[in-house]
């Protein structure tokens, strides 16, 4: 089979692998999509994703949907469309017991944070646990289902926030992550603004749902005006903006990943403002939800803007990498 594999800073290749066998409660799927996150982007351009450098040739992509191969249980037939969990969790720990993705000594599809590394989607074939496995429904299509993961991600964040109907919600960077995050907080009956620097990720939330936008190099956004807001640039600067936009008793939540150093950020907001400002990491269960919200709501497909085999990498990651011209861009396997 056909996998790409990036094997340091900017190599990434095609190789030919051997097809692998599913074990016992294992899948196996023919991947037909899969997602390009940031992260993969950090390890194709710099060869490591904050502390976690590309060892051994990797396989990126945690974000993928694609149709049973192989169920050696039976379970699933052949031809089944799903999408997956990409988590398998660690080791339980006191206080978060009930909070699996925070466990210690789990890994993650498309991640050199394991020894040997927990390779990716980006093959032709992938072994999956089969509880990882999610059935798609039957009125939701495969390539829009490649959003599940990332769509979680941004349901886990406004569960933080938690009931956001009726009111309004900031969602600062407007890049696929933030798409998510826009089109979650609408479906959930929020008046939402959307933040950027760029007119292309700002014209894209205003087609996922969005009914304001801000240009925030060009015009400052208003100060305690919003219930909540969610931060999905990951920029220190926007962090100072959303503690400032969002009113006195109100709920930032940080969904954004910042590089592990220190950065200087203005909280004086909130502590005069007794702000909840809460972080958001991956997620739990809200793939399933993610899969419903997909299946009521084609439209959020619209946020998928390009489409590139394997054999077109470079390319892939450079415009999954400019921002005014893309949303999520996929391989298509």
């Amino acid at each position: 089979m056909k996998s790409l594999l990036i094997e340091k800073a900017l190599s990434a290749a095609v190789r030919d692998v051997a097809v692998p066998e599913p074990g016992e409660g294992q899948v196996r799927l023919r991947v037909e999509y899969v997602g390009i996150c940031g992260s993969d982007l950090h390890y194709y351009y710099e060869g490591a994703n904050g502390a976690f450098v590309v060892r051994e040739p990797l396989v990126p992509g945690h974000e993928l949907s694609g149709r049973v191969d192989l169920d050696p249980s039976g379970v699933l037939a052949a031809g089944t469309a799903v999408t997956v969990h990409p988590a398998r969790f660690g080791t339980p720990r006191e206080g978060i017991e009930h909070a699996p993705h925070l466990w210690p000594g789990g890994s993650y599809l498309g991640s050199a944070s394991t020894w040997p590394h927990t390779q990716g989607a980006a093959s032709e074939y992938l072994i999956v646990e089969a509880d990882m496995v999610r059935v798609l429904p039957d009125d939701l299509p495969v390539r829009r289902a490649v959003l599940a993961e990332p769509l979680a991600v941004a349901l886990h964040a406004l569960g933080k926030a938690g009931d956001v109907a009726g009111l309004d919600v900031l969602v600062t960077g407007s890049g696929p992550i933030g798409l998510m995050a826009v089109a979650a907080a609408v479906a959930a009956g929020a008046r939402v603004t959307a933040t950027d620097v760029l007119s292309g990720p700002l014209e894209r939330a205003t087609a996922l749902g969005a009914s304001a936008t801000i240009d925030v190099s060009a015009e400052a956004v208003e100060p305690n005006a919003y219930a909540v807001v969610l931060e999905c640039s990951g920029v220190p600067v926007s962090i100072s903006t959303a503690l400032k936009s969002v009113r006195p008793g109100g709920t930032v939540v940080q969904v954004g990943m910042l590089p592990d150093d220190p950065r200087p950020v203005n909280l004086a907001p909130f502590i005069s403002k007794e702000v909840r400002y809460l972080g958001a990491f991956r997620f739990l269960d809200e793939i399933d939800r993610a899969v419903e919200l997909l299946a009521r709501t084609p439209g959020i497909e619209a946020a998928l803007t390009h489409e590139f085999a394997v054999t077109d990498a470079d390319e892939a990651f450079a415009t999954a990498r400019d921002s005014q011209r893309s949303g999520k861009v996929v391989f298509a396997l």
